[in-house]
């Protein structure tokens, strides 16, 4: 029991380290006009509130790497289960809960581009950490 525990304090870990990233890289393209400059509109204030609960969406979706896939294959495997956050983001929060449109669209044709490179980053941030950490 003590070693499950410790093993989803780790995968919940992760994914809030993965779920900072991603935040600070959202935050930081959004500041720099790189959103922007391709017609999408996603630039967050780096607050305490919007931070918060990426961090810990970010852990919950930590969980996804208790999965046994592509276990030896860090890149690939954070890759791939990044495509969760991805598709709730662009076919749930985006149309049903932000009212942004299908894939969150009327925020930019190219906005389904840049969630999946933003969870791309928290998919490899995450799995790395695990791999750093789990030894």
């Amino acid at each position: 029991m003590k070693k499950l525990m410790k093993r989803l304090s780790l995968m919940f870990a992760a994914g809030a380290m993965g779920g900072l990233v991603n935040s600070l890289t959202v935050w930081f393209f959004g500041t720099k006009g790189i959103t922007a400059h391709f017609g999408v509109a996603i630039a967050p204030a780096l607050t305490a509130s919007w931070l918060y609960p990426r961090l810990v969406w970010g852990g919950i979706w930590g969980f996804l790497f208790l999965l046994p896939l592509l276990e030896n294959r860090q890149i690939p495997r954070g890759l791939v289960f990044s495509l969760g956050p991805s598709l709730v983001q662009l076919f749930f929060i985006f149309p049903a809960v932000a009212h942004k449109g299908f894939l969150g669209v009327s925020l930019g044709a190219l906005t389904p581009v840049f969630i999946l490179f933003y969870n791309a980053i928290w998919g490899v941030v995450t799995a790395l950490w695990l791999k750093w950490t789990e030894k």
